[in-house]
C-alpha cells in the first residue's frame, strides 16, 4: 500500500537550531504539505540569544518540497506556558488536526504513518484525546497490538485534533473544585499517585512552574480521555543538556532513547480500554522518578550511569557491565 502524508505538522521552536535541525531533516524526508511553525522570541537580557533564534527560524526557510509554510512568530518573549499555549491555540484554529514535534524531539520515519492513520480511525471517537510517539515501558511490548491505550498523554512527539485541544484551559480553572471531592482517588485510585498529581496539578495551579503541558493532562482526565501509546519507541528527545529549560540532565534515563520502525499495517485493539499494568509501571518509573531522583538511592544510580557513560567513551575504556551490574542491585537493595 503506498503512503503519503497528508497531514499538517507543526513544530515548536525557539533557540536550539543544532536540535531543530535534526527535526527538520526528519519532518523534510516526510514531506508533509502544510508546515506550521511556532517560534518564541529572544530574550533581551540573556546575551547571544537573538543570533540563535534567528539562526533557528532560519531553517525553516530552506523547506524544499512542495508544502505550505504558515509561521506565528512572537515578536517579545513569552513564557513556555504563554507561547506554547497561544502557538497550539493557533495551530488548531488553522487546521483541524496536526502532528507536532518540539525542537528536539526527532521522530523515526514511520512516526508520520503511524500518527496519520490513527489520526483518520480515531477521529470521531471523543475518547481518545491524542497520538503518542513516547514508548516509556523500557522495552516492555505490553500487547501484541501495535499500540495501547493509556491515561497519560505524552508531548514528545504526539498528534491531536482541534476537538480535543478545545478543552485545554491554561488556568485550570476547574481544579480546586475536582480537588476537593475526591476526583483525583476516582481516575488513579492509587494513593501514591493521587499524592504526585495533586501536588503536581496544585503546584501548576499555583503558577509554581512554568509549563503548559500538565494542564493538558489535567484537561484530557476531566474529559475522561486515553491516550494512544505505540508498544515501541518512535521518538527520541535529544534535548537533555544544560541549556534546556526542563531537562537538563543529560545522563537522565530518558534522554537520547532509541526509536524502532512502526509496522504496518498496524495491528489494532478489539477494545478502546486503559492498559493499567502500563500505566502503572509509567507511573513509578517515570512520574514518581521526577522526584525520587532526589532521594539518595537515584542519585546513586545517575552517577553509576554517568561513569557508565564516561567509561564507554573512553579511548581506553573497558567492559566493566559485571562491576556496574553488581553495584545496582546493592543500591536496589
Amino acid at each position: 500500500m503506498s503512503y503519503e502524508l497528508e497531514t499538517p505538522v507543526a513544530m515548536l521552536i525557539y533557540r536550539r537550531p543544532h536540535t531543530t535541525e535534526k527535526v527538520f531533516e526528519a519532518v523534510r524526508q516526510a514531506k508533509p504539505p502544510k508546515l506550521l511553525v511556532v517560534a518564541n522570541a529572544p530574550r533581551p537580557e540573556k546575551e547571544g540569544e537573538a543570533e540563535k533564534c534567528a539562526q533557528t527560524r532560519a531553517i525553516i526557510e530552506r523547506v524544499d518540497w512542495d508544502c505550505e509554510v504558515l509561521t506565528n512568530y512572537a515578536d517579545s518573549y513569552l513564557s513556555c506556558l504563554g507561547r506554547i499555549y497561544s502557538g497550539l491555540d493557533w495551530v488548531f484554529n488553522t487546521v483541524e488536526q496536526a502532528i507536532i514535534l518540539e525542537d528536539d524531539c526527532v521522530p523515526h520515519p514511520s512516526f508520520f504513518r503511524y500518527c496519520q492513520e490513527l489520526l483518520e480511525r480515531y477521529r470521531d471517537d471523543e475518547r481518545i484525546v491524542a497520538v503518542c510517539g513516547d514508548n516509556f515501558q523500557m522495552g516492555r511490548r505490553r500487547t501484541e497490538d501495535s499500540y495501547y491505550f493509556s491515561r497519560y498523554t505524552h508531548f514528545w512527539g504526539w498528534a491531536s485534533w482541534r476537538r480535543s485541544w478545545q478543552n485545554y484551559d491554561p488556568e485550570m480553572k476547574l481544579w480546586p473544585e475536582l480537588r476537593d471531592n475526591g476526583w483525583l482517588t476516582d481516575v488513579l485510585g492509587d494513593p501514591k499517585a493521587v499524592r504526585w498529581w495533586r501536588n503536581t496539578f496544585q503546584t501548576t495551579y499555583d503558577k509554581g512552574i512554568d509549563t503548559w503541558d500538565w494542564q493538558w493532562i489535567f484537561a484530557s482526565w476531566v474529559q475522561n480521555g486515553l491516550a494512544i501509546a505505540p508498544n515501541i519507541n518512535l521518538v527520541s528527545n535529544i534535548g537533555f543538556n544544560a541549556a534546556a529549560a526542563h531537562t537538563g540532565d543529560v545522563y537522565d534515563w530518558r534522554a537520547n532513547m532509541p526509536t524502532q520502525e512502526m509496522t504496518f499495517p498496524l495491528k489494532h485493539p478489539q477494545v478502546v480500554i486503559q492498559n493499567a499494568k502500563a500505566d502503572a509501571f509509567e507511573q513509578q518509573e517515570y512520574y514518581d522518578f521526577l522526584t525520587n531522583q532526589r532521594a539518595l538511592k537515584h542519585r546513586l544510580r545517575r552517577k553509576i550511569r554517568r561513569a557508565k557513560k564516561i567509561l564507554q567513551e573512553s579511548r581506553n575504556g573497558q567492559d566493566y557491565g559485571g562491576v556496574f551490574g553488581l553495584i545496582e542491585q546493592v543500591v536496589k537493595g
